[in-house]
């Protein structure tokens, strides 16, 4: 089960493929930052980063990896409205893989009115157009995939915007340190590793056939949100996922029904060095009363020493994990036909 004859055979536009290379993405992305033309800015109170799905994880992982460390705040935005407060001393920063990514567009027109200062980071499309027309500067990279699977750029990329600009430290080091962790992990945890070997693989067969159910801490709650994207996009299956502490004030009592369900559910705990000691005792705490209450429930600990070897350590573990849930389910994992279809309906209508 799950063998590389398997998988080629489901793997249609070698989603595998893009997972393998995510360390060497994120070092391409950083170089090629590098080289790119830097706006003129001043000012900068706050920083808004606009996006949707694929894309907006960027976002999220940029605001949890730099926020900490950052001297003005960091929000990602995924919506078609922007705050009230997006002004000339914003920072925006519009991420759209395609550059035609309707919310996104709207959300960049919003900005540009309220005098923001911007850059897009996309392939090209409208939005590269759109920026530059009003002024403003449009980054384009090159890697063919679904937007899902460009990970590396759409994180990377901004992070060597914040770092040119003063905003952000020089991230270089941590870069090494994870490419060589996620490189390990390919070895680990790719598809030439049998069933046996393999906790990815392991993992997908305990989520098989069940509802899925993400619990992390900072600095792994944008992680989480990944894995329920990846399980969603990649998998065909249904995961929801919560951030500790708050569900342990309002989540963890709805654990008892419907009972039906709770055979049914898989409950994956995620931890790192880097989360504060008491929500790391939550998360021992918590595993306790779903064990206690009969649910299947297992716990994985992020890789590395520095917060972005953690997160994306955990990120490429969860894209092999959505990968073979897939190949599992029987399903090729790259097309999105339901978002498809949204796309065109939505296109249809004028409102």
């Amino acid at each position: 089960m799950l063998d590389v004859t398997q998988i080629e055979s489901l793997d249609s536009d070698n989603m595998l493929g893009h997972i393998v290379s995510l360390p060497s993405q994120i070092t391409q992305a950083w170089n090629h930052g590098m080289k790119l033309p830097l706006p003129e800015v001043s000012n900068i109170s706050n920083i808004v980063i606009l996006g949707m799905g694929g894309s907006a994880i960027g976002g999220s992982l940029l605001q949890t990896l730099v926020g900490p460390e950052c001297k003005v705040p960091i929000i990602s935005n995924r919506d078609y409205e922007i705050p009230y407060f997006v002004g000339p001393n914003s920072l925006v920063i519009a991420l759209s893989y395609s550059g035609n990514t309707e919310e996104t567009l709207t959300a960049l027109e919003s900005a540009q009115k309220q005098n923001a200062q911007v850059v897009s980071i996309s392939t090209g499309g409208q939005i590269s157009t759109l920026t530059q027309k009003n002024n403003g500067l449009s980054w384009v990279y090159d890697y063919k995939s679904q937007p899902r699977a460009a990970l590396g750029y759409s994180l990377i990329l901004p992070l060597v915007l914040l770092h040119r600009l003063g905003l952000a430290r020089d991230f270089s080091v941590d870069i090494a340190e994870t490419q060589n962790i996620l490189t390990d992990q390919n070895s680990q945890l790719g598809a030439q590793s049998s069933l046996a070997t393999n906790p990815a693989k392991r993992l997908a067969g305990q989520m098989l056939e069940r509802i899925i159910l993400v619990f992390a801490p900072e600095p792994l709650t944008p992680v989480a949100r990944r894995w329920r994207g990846q399980i969603a996009e990649n998998s065909k299956a249904w995961a929801q996922y919560e951030e500790l502490p708050e569900m342990n004030h309002n989540s963890v009592v709805g654990i008892e029904q419907p009972e039906s369900f709770i055979d049914k559910t898989f409950v994956l705990f995620m931890n790192s060095p880097a989360a504060h000691p008491r929500n790391q005792l939550r998360i021992d705490l918590t595993r306790q009363l779903f064990l206690g209450s009969g649910y299947n429930t297992d716990c994985i600990t992020a890789q590395g020493k520095s917060r972005m070897a953690q997160m994306l350590s955990m990120v490429h573990y969860g894209d092999y994990v959505s990968l073979y849930l897939s190949i599992a389910y029987g399903i090729d994992p790259t097309p999105v036909q339901n978002i498809a279809w949204l796309k065109e309906n939505l296109a249809e209508s004028s409102t």
